[in-house]
């Protein structure tokens, strides 16, 4: 089985697949003072690609003419599932691209934005989503060495490491 969102490469050693089981403990997000969440529109795409970039620098998305084709394309995007914060200027400050299948493909906060509360919220708000179209779990893979960060938000949102075969 492939993992939704995944390259055909084997995992890097540093590389973790983690899941959230979702039952009646999810918690409501709480959403920071001066930002709001909005579902995505085709016409937010170039800012989610530009957030992409500023978030995961080295690792970034591909040129946006290569990255948008394959994301719009695929059986797995559904716009209703990519959920965006914007700030109080109208800018885009953190971003949850999710697959249909209740798969996290990126999680990214602006980094002028980073610690208030945005990430945390997206996944919150990713959780309830999920859980009310009837999924039992939802997953992502990360790097424990290059989001170390984004590993201790995600197990103190009781997200637990799980075989890369789901």
């Amino acid at each position: 089985m492939s993992m939704p969102g995944a390259s055909p490469r084997p995992p890097a050693p540093d590389e973790i697949r983690l899941r959230k089981l979702l039952d009646d403990t999810l918690v409501a997000p709480h959403w920071p003072e001066g930002f709001l969440m909005r579902c995505f529109t085709h016409t937010d795409a170039q800012a989610l690609h530009a957030l992409l970039g500023e978030a995961f620098e080295e690792d970034g998305p591909d040129p946006f003419d290569a990255w948008w084709p394959r994301i719009a394309d695929d059986a797995e995007f559904d716009p209703d599932l990519c959920f965006l914060v914007i700030d109080e200027k109208g800018l885009l400050a953190g971003a949850a691209l999710c697959w249909a299948s209740g798969f996290v493909k990126d999680l990214a906060v602006h980094p002028g934005s980073r610690r208030h509360g945005i990430g945390e919220a997206l996944m919150r708000h990713a959780f309830l989503v999920f859980r009310d179209r009837g999924a039992a779990h939802v997953d992502l893979k990360t790097s424990t060495a290059r989001n170390a960060a984004a590993v201790r938000l995600y197990e103190r949102l009781g997200m637990v490491e799980v075989d890369w075969a789901g």
